[in-house]
């Protein structure tokens, strides 16, 4: 059924009010700009409500294999990453990933003396994008067909670059086409942890401002850099895996690691407490940063259940291997209501105790220096002359960068 004018207006009306709950939406620009466009229409697949829920991101393309490669990405993500890229009016933006809704935000934010171009690698993306821009209205927006790897030089240089896919490297190419004092917010995906980060170009090299977490589907193209996965044990509803942002372990180590969830395990308790809605996101920032051989455990609820792991999560929880042994965080509850837990470690192999001994050390020392801290990522040209911090906690190289992770010194 169609939706009337009042109940597009009702919906609009109340995502606005929860985005400002959630801290997403900081400006009155902002605010203005989520106001002005109708999200509805770019995604005319789904209900209004469901359109304009602040957490939904509904697909608009799957691959052969049911894999969602593009989708309109959540309201709450979306004006997240617009306050963090803090675009003014007169500006030229560059958007990469398309979906139409996020560009004509840009549109708004940048106004009619700015600019606004959305590149998207997939044909069947860009023409859904310039149908749904047209029919709300904004089709002064410059659509193009082009790998994101590779920018967009015709418009450029850009004040901003908004990068609205998943990516473990930044090009040359998005450096190459920023303006003198410009900004990049990208997904950026470091240890199989993605980050929304906004980098400023600071001499030859990149350096964050704040970062957000968010979640998005992956580059395509001369920039896929997908993660790895291997499964640990295959019974239906009881599945464990490892999931891997570099090189995977072999045959062998895999078939030690499978092993290893039989029993015995070990846990070590750190005696770190966290509250029942506090978030483990820093923490888990922290541990991915110095923890070697990291690796995010992914669990169905029903491995949890019949004691084959301590703990489950379908998007991954942080781990360290090591040879045919592995240990990861886990939790348990303090009171009945489930409102305090104790942090720890489960470790399993040979090596269980030891490994476990040192994720709840980490964790120990996570409470003890950097609970409040946030860190601050680099992204240094691989081959420059900018050398990278040896005080860096992380650095992890890839094809055109090496990203540094580094947590301030408390010495």
């Amino acid at each position: 059924m169609t939706a009337t004018t009042d109940e597009v207006e009702a919906a609009r009306e109340e995502m606005i009010r929860q985005l400002v709950e959630l801290k997403a939406i900081l400006s009155p620009e902002v605010e203005a700009a989520v106001r002005a466009v109708p999200r509805h229409l770019f995604i005319p697949e789904v209900p209004v409500a469901q359109a304009y829920a602040p957490e939904e991101s509904p697909v608009t393309k799957r691959d052969e294999h049911g894999i969602a490669i593009s989708s309109v990405s959540a309201s709450r993500v979306q004006a997240l990453m617009l306050e963090q890229a803090q675009i003014r009016p007169g500006m030229n933006v560059l958007e990469i990933g398309s979906g139409g809704y996020n560009a004509a935000l840009i549109a708004e934010l940048v106004g009619p003396e700015g600019r606004t171009t959305s590149i998207d690698i997939d044909q069947d993306v860009t023409d859904r994008a310039r149908r749904c821009l047209d029919a709300a209205g904004y089709q002064q927006v410059n659509v193009v067909r082009v790998d994101g790897e590779e920018g967009e030089p015709q418009h450029a240089p850009y004040d901003r670059i908004v990068v609205t896919v998943q990516t473990a490297d930044i090009p040359p190419a998005w450096t190459g086409q920023l303006a003198e004092g410009g900004r990049i917010v990208a997904p950026v995906r470091v240890q199989g942890l993605t980050r929304s980060i906004a980098l400023d170009l600071v001499g030859g090299h990149l350096v964050s401002r704040n970062y957000e977490l968010c979640g998005f589907v992956p580059m395509q193209g001369a920039g896929e850099n997908r993660m790895r996965s291997v499964l640990l044990h295959d019974a239906p509803g009881e599945e464990v895996g490892l999931r891997f942002d570099g090189v995977t372990p072999n045959d062998g180590q895999v078939k030690e690691l499978s092993a290893a969830l039989t029993p015995p395990r070990a846990e070590v308790w750190s005696g770190v407490r966290i509250g029942g809605m506090e978030s483990l996101d820093n923490l888990d920032l922290w541990l991915a940063s110095v923890l070697p051989g990291f690796a995010l455990l992914t669990a169905a609820r029903g491995a949890r259940e019949s004691g084959i792991v301590a703990s489950s999560s379908p998007i991954g929880t942080p781990a360290t291997v090591r040879g045919g042994s592995l240990a990861y965080r886990m939790s348990r509850p303090l009171d009945e209501d489930r409102t305090l837990f104790e942090l720890g470690a489960c470790g399993h192999g040979p090596d269980a105790k030891a490994l476990a001994e040192q994720v709840a050390e980490q964790i120990k020392t996570w409470d003890r220096e950097h609970r409040t801290d946030r860190a601050t990522f680099g992204v240094y040209p691989v081959g420059s002359t900018d050398v990278v911090p040896p005080s860096a906690d992380l650095v992890v190289t890839r094809a055109h960068t090496r990203t540094t992770i580094s947590w301030p010194s408390h010495a």
